[in-house]
């Protein structure tokens, strides 16, 4: 409960703070200055600020608004003495305001501030009339009645220079009428009037004058130039009606020249047309006959020309189909052998390796690995010795047997071995690949060592 009362607290103090600093921000209207006073500083006694804002310190600083609406002020000066010792009425109304220039403005702040608009227009009314009798007394009474625009400018440069010094600009001055106790304004205006009147009477005669002259100049040079205008009339007719006739000449003969031509140009137009004719007749039938021989040719030369083409053309494509055909073989072949090539030297390559392995395991005696192939391949050796008697076809034999033999043996017998003696022996066959059979498969009982004692 203590915590939400403080935070209640502190956001009141925050608010009240933030209220009454913005209510110390102040904007300046456009039709008002902001005048700031207190401590503003050591160079001048108020802070003036037109069409801004500024925050207006508590307690050190406080601020005012000097209003800047036009003031106008009439003054009816009377008995002014002008630089010809002549009185006169000068009526003016002059319209003020206070300036906005920095200067001007800090005069104001000094000099104006507080005041109502009436102490303002009463104040600048004692200035203004012043002024204006000093003016007034530099200027005779002609400048001030004819030259009205070196009047108002020496009024206003003189007025201006004064009202600067209280903050305050000349806005507009306008003078009404000026008027004199004597009647000098008014003896000049009637002397004005009666010069402008005479001048006018003057400029009246003159102008009719040369109006009377005008209409007898004017009178006379219209009877020479109807004179002159008629005289030319008539020259004119005569050279018309010459000028006619010299036409009507020209025209028969031209007439009568362009009819020669036109006769003559329609006997040369029809020769012309005539010999165009023939041409075209002998054109039309020259080209009858070359479109003749060109049809004559598209349907000949063209079909055969085509028919030649079309032959060169498939005798290309049989040539380029059997040369296709021709490589494909070829690469086939090409494949074919080198896979086989490629075959056998796998084979030979084993072979060669397994051969050389074989050496190895017999300690490198290549004797020896010849027999350790030959006993490998024995049995297809002697299956080959049977296969051979094998094959033969005895449908019949008959052995005529007497009983007697030789060396104990009988007919029958000796054929018997004579025909396995028909097959190669091994031993034959192993001498024939420059190799010795092994004295175990010849059959004949190998030497027997001798005794170490008898060695």
């Amino acid at each position: 409960m203590t915590q939400i009362t403080l935070i209640l607290i502190l956001v009141a103090v925050v608010f009240v703070t933030l209220a009454a600093i913005l209510k110390r921000y102040r904007r300046c209207p456009s039709d008002k200055i902001l005048v700031i006073y207190g401590k503003t500083g050591r160079r001048s006694s108020a802070k003036c600020i037109h069409g801004g804002a500024a925050f207006i310190w508590p307690v050190f600083q406080d601020y005012a608004y000097l209003d800047l609406k036009p003031i106008s002020i009439e003054c009816n000066l009377t008995n002014a003495l002008s630089k010809q010792n002549i009185r006169v009425d000068v009526p003016c109304r002059f319209t003020v305001g206070i300036s906005t220039e920095p200067e001007v403005m800090t005069n104001a702040a000094e000099r104006l501030l507080g005041l109502t608009t009436d102490s303002i227009q009463s104040i600048a009314t004692d200035i203004l009339f012043g002024q204006l009798r000093l003016v007034i007394a530099t200027m005779d009474i002609e400048e001030i009645n004819a030259d009205r625009d070196k009047f108002l400018a020496s009024v206003s440069a003189n007025v201006e220079a004064e009202l600067r010094k209280i903050g305050l600009k000349l806005i507009n001055v306008n003078v009404t009428d000026i008027r004199d106790e004597s009647g000098y304004i008014e003896a000049l205006g009637k002397e004005a009037a009666a010069k402008a009147i005479n001048d006018a009477k003057k400029s009246v005669a003159e102008q009719n004058r040369y109006g009377e002259t005008g209409k007898a100049n004017a009178d006379k040079d219209t009877r020479i130039n109807v004179a002159a205008a008629d005289a030319d009339a008539v020259k004119g007719e005569n050279n018309a009606k010459i000028e006619i006739a010299n036409s009507d000449a020209l025209r028969r003969q031209k007439t009568a020249e362009a009819d020669r031509l036109a006769v003559a140009a329609e006997k040369v137009q029809a020769a012309k047309a005539l010999q165009e004719a023939y041409q075209s007749e002998r054109d039309a039938e020259m080209a009858r006959a070359e479109r003749e021989k060109a049809t004559q040719q598209a349907n000949i030369v063209v079909a055969a020309e085509i028919d030649k083409q079309k032959k060169i053309i498939e005798a290309e494509a049989e040539a380029e189909q059997a040369r296709r055909k021709a490589k494909g073989e070829a690469d086939a072949i090409f494949a074919k052998m080198d896979a086989q090539a490629r075959g056998i030297f796998e084979v030979l390559t084993k072979q060669a390796d397994g051969f050389k392995n074989l050496v190895g395991a017999a300690e490198g005696d290549a004797q020896k690995a010849v027999l350790m192939m030959i006993a490998d391949k024995l049995p297809e050796l002697v299956k080959t010795q049977v296969e051979a008697v094998k094959g033969i076809n005895i449908d019949k034999v008959t052995v005529w047997d007497t009983g007697n033999g030789t060396n104990g043996k009988t007919a029958t017998s000796n054929f018997i071995s004579g025909m396995m003696k028909s097959v190669p022996p091994l031993d034959d066959l192993f001498k024939m690949a420059g190799m010795d059979l092994p004295s175990y498969l010849k059959g004949t009982p190998a030497k027997e060592e001798e005794p170490e004692e008898q060695k």
